[in-house]
């Protein structure tokens, strides 16, 4: 009988665990319509690393119709975009800036990439954006990123 109590405690800890880094994991999809398949994206504050999961479901080049996801504040934004297509696409068209918090290379039709990113320093209340910087996408390639409590 302790053997079974032992077991089931465990599992029950396996569970809760896993549960705990599902949701500190995310994916999100482009297409080569420049859009991602959500607006918003959210995680619990107690997730003190997020993986982040982008896939181009397209078929057309990074070149051509290349995504990238890139996170920073809000108020950010604007400063990295435009950095970002000084930056290049060798670069990932992100610039070298403490502004940007995470970034994901640049990936063509029936690519995926991933991103893990500590949320140290990142608040509940704070005003986040996620973005394509391939220019010319963020203006529709965007969205909110939140921390809930």
């Amino acid at each position: 009988m302790r053997l079974l109590k032992a077991l089931f405690a465990g599992s029950v800890l396996l569970v809760a665990n896993s549960a705990l880094a599902n949701e500190c994991e995310l994916t999100i999809t482009s297409t080569d319509n420049m859009r991602y398949d959500k607006s918003e994206l959210s995680v619990p504050a107690s997730c003190s690393e997020v993986t982040l999961t982008l896939e181009h479901s397209g078929k057309m080049g990074k070149k051509v119709m290349g995504h990238n996801w890139v996170l920073s504040k809000s108020s950010d934004m604007q400063s990295v975009v435009q950095q970002g297509m000084s930056a290049g696409l060798d670069n990932n068209y992100v610039p070298d800036s403490d502004t940007v918090i995470a970034a994901t290379d640049v990936i063509g039709g029936g690519e995926s990439t991933s991103v893990t990113f500590s949320t140290e320093g990142m608040s509940a209340d704070g005003d986040y954006m996620f973005y394509c910087t391939f220019p010319g996408h963020s203006a529709i390639m965007k969205g909110q990123f939140k921390l809930t409590q």
